[in-house]
């Protein structure tokens, strides 16, 4: 069961990354009149599709990128939505210190019970692991009684070998409507994606449903810290 939170703060790198595995917690959350802010860092302006026939270019995909990621908050329920105008594919170039008070400034402002974010060093893409180091960094900063608790998404080849099974599970069958409205949303990214998705869904594949229905985290354990 999701219990009540004070505040929850998002934090990802670009628009989409909400949708895979957090936007049923995220709108759970919402329906149980918990406040949410969702801090996206960049507008996804390398973003790997742009259509065949092209629909965009690179000058033109964050628009669309932009529009896709209101929609997919709506879509949630979310209106609480920070872009915040970093530049996609060069997180990991920029200043730690600048990342660690970006987070902070946000934490200052809304003091969060919880924090969503990667987990540094198993999320696969530089932008990813650049975000969660920061936001590891800025928490850890907090003193140990007063940290939010931060739920991670860790998603590499060796995840199960370095973390184990995730130690929260997230029943958000209740609003899996949403969820799939915010797949939807992003549909310059997932469209393909979604349409196989829907396929699986409807010839009842185990794990598609799965998918559907829960959503997994790993708390973050500092007693076993990265750095």
């Amino acid at each position: 069961m999701i219990k009540e939170e004070r505040h929850v703060l998002v934090i990802f790198p670009h628009p989409d990354d909400e949708a895979f595995g957090v936007s049923g917690t995220i709108s759970t959350y919402i329906e149980m009149g918990v406040p949410v802010t969702y801090a996206c860092l960049t507008l996804g302006e390398m973003g790997r599709n742009l259509g065949n026939p092209p629909f965009a270019n690179r000058e033109t995909l964050p628009q669309i990128r932009k529009k896709e990621l209101e929609k997919a908050c709506a879509s949630m329920g979310l209106t609480d939505l920070r872009m915040m105008g970093l530049r996609d594919k060069t997180i990991e170039f920029e200043d730690d210190e600048k990342m660690v008070k970006l987070v902070t400034d946000l934490m200052d402002e809304l003091n969060p019970s919880l924090v969503i974010s990667f987990y540094p060093g198993l999320s696969v893409h530089p932008d990813h692991d650049a975000t969660a180091r920061a936001v590891i960094r800025a928490v850890r900063r907090i003193p140990v009684a007063a940290r939010p608790v931060v739920h991670t998404i860790a998603f590499a080849n060796n995840t199960a070998e370095v973390l184990g099974q995730p130690d929260v599970m997230n029943d958000v069958s209740a609003v899996s409507s949403k969820k799939l409205a915010t797949m939807n949303s992003h549909a310059s990214q997932t469209v393909w994606m979604m349409q196989d998705m829907e396929k699986r869904l409807a010839e009842k594949e185990p794990e598609a449903l799965n998918w559907l229905r829960y959503e997994r985290f790993y708390t973050y354990d500092w007693t076993n810290d990265f750095e």
